[in-house]
This record gives C-alpha cells, structure tokens and sequence, in this order.
C-alpha cells in the first residue's frame, strides 16, 4: 500500500547544518522508521518523502539505500521502499542485548567523563526534552541517539558504540506517539539530565541502574501503541 500523505517532517532542515545531507536525512528517515511515522509495510517513494522533507528525491533515495542495508526497508523496483516490521520476540532481543552492553558500561565510563564535558551533555539531554515538548518524534529519536552514543564513546571502544548504534536502529518505539498525545513524553524525557545528576555524581552504580530501567521503557511504555 502506498503511503504518499504523510505530513511535513521538518526535522531534516534542523539538522543538515550539522550532518551532510545525506547523513542528516538517513538519520531522520531512520528516526521516522523507529518511531512509526513511516509505518511497517506501507510503500514510500523517493520523490514524496523529498517533498516532505524540503529536499531533492537524490539525497532521500541514497539515504534509503542505507536503511535497505540496515534491514529498516526493502526496495521494491519502479515502486518505491517499503518498511519492515520487525516480530516481538525480535524487539525483546534486541533490548535484551543492550541491557548486556550499555548499562555496565555506563558504569565504567563515570569516572572518565571530564568535568568540562558536563556543560556539552547537559546541553544534548536538554535538546532530547526541547523534541519531546515539541511533540517532534524524529528529533526526539535522533537527539537521544546523539546522547546515548556520546556517552557509550568515552568507554573509547568504537565496535561497542557502532553495535549499540545498530541495535538501537533495529527497534521500533511506536508508543511514543501515545505518550506525547497524553503529555507523558516529556517526563519521560527528563530521565537523561537524572542519567547526568549521577553521572556528576561520580555514582556509577546509581546510573547502571537508570540505564536499565530506561531501556525497559523500550520494551515497555515506549514500545506500546495504544
């Protein structure tokens, strides 16, 4: 089923003064897949995901190029990308794994987080809570991709940061547009400047511990559609 009335995704012009084009829109179309606003098993074409997105179909076809190799889409000739869905069991594995890696290294990497850094991530978990109170889904997602991987390379393990970056591809959180209709999002959202209070704090366990809880919420109030 083709999907061509999707409304305006704005985030993409936010971010391409940061990113090339082609990163700035991968990450958003990639943000819009795990998000659900580009829906399991609907057909999208270059040419209308570049109208809504305020760019040239070119940068968004080479975008979905990589999210074909990511396994988020599948190209279908003369037609468009379809999204793919992804079981339960998948999505409970995948949390699984990342309750394996990202808690005990957050852990670890506490104590080697340079107090002058703190301003900087402050100002990356308060860019998570600005998407949410703007109800911007795409922006939400890709602000806390920014967050998390930024935390996870003070560990200075680049393979660690790259598995946890797919891993976090691969999920879908469609209960986040429930939680910014009922205005539970920004709380939600707030969980990253408590991950720093205890990061500040020198308390390693302390964040161990709100990592593994806020990655419940991905399998959890996050993963829920209604």
């Amino acid at each position: 089923m083709a999907a061509d009335s999707i409304g305006p995704l704005p985030s993409v012009r936010r971010l391409a003064h940061r990113e090339n084009l082609r990163d700035s829109v991968a990450n958003a179309l990639r943000a819009a897949v795990i998000s659900g606003e580009l829906k399991p098993g609907e057909v999208y074409s270059a040419p209308t995901l570049g109208a809504r997105f305020g760019v040239s179909a070119t940068p968004v076809r080479e975008a979905m190029l990589d999210l074909v190799r990511e396994g988020l889409v599948i190209s279908l000739r003369n037609k468009g990308f379809r999204v793919t869905d992804v079981s339960d069991e998948d999505l409970d594995n995948l949390a699984a794994l990342r309750q394996l890696i990202e808690p005990p290294t957050i852990r670890d990497v506490v104590p080697a987080i340079p107090a002058q850094d703190y301003p900087r991530l402050r100002q990356l978990a308060e860019d998570i809570v600005t998407a949410a109170e703007a109800g911007d889904l795409i922006a939400y997602i890709e602000a806390d991709r920014v967050f998390h991987v930024t935390l996870l390379a003070y560990s200075g393990n680049q393979k660690l940061v790259d598995v946890v970056s797919d891993l976090r591809s691969q999920t879908r959180l469609l209960g986040l547009t429930p939680l910014v209709e009922s205005g539970r999002l920004v709380p939600s959202a707030t969980e990253h400047h408590e991950l720093l209070d205890l990061v500040e704090a020198g308390d390693g366990e302390g964040a161990e511990q709100l990592m593994r809880r806020h990655i419940g919420h991905v399998r959890g109030l996050w993963a829920r559609s209604s």
